[in-house]
């Protein structure tokens, strides 16, 4: 929640749709939900790569709305594997490059 314009944010496992951990969120925006149904964003991304034959890991995928960034960045670290962070980002208060520089360091302090 550290990164300038987030309002919530979650560590999922997309091989179960897990959420396994949230800050943030509002009655508005059910951050949970959201995580839940970003498993699946990230499941067709994989296997869309697997059948393009393509050797190369996801850094993040972005997803932008009117008034939102949805930044979401399957971990690669030791024990990250099939896990992803994912934050959600008011656009009016976000700095994207930013966010995805603060998101890759998170991903490095992470201990799982």
């Amino acid at each position: 929640m550290s990164i300038e314009g987030a309002f919530a944010v979650a560590l999922v496992d997309y091989t179960s749709g897990m959420t396994l951990g949230t800050l943030g969120g509002s009655p508005d925006f059910d951050i949970t939900v959201a995580a839940a149904g970003n498993t699946d964003v990230v499941r067709a991304k994989l296997r869309t790569i697997e059948m393009l034959g393509l050797n190369e890991p996801i850094e993040d995928i972005l997803i932008t709305l009117d008034t939102q960034y949805h930044l979401i960045r399957p971990l690669h670290s030791r024990g990250g594997h099939g896990l992803f962070l994912y934050v959600a980002l008011a656009k009016a208060r976000a700095n994207l490059a930013l966010a995805r520089h603060q998101l890759r360091q998170i991903e490095t302090s992470l201990e799982l």
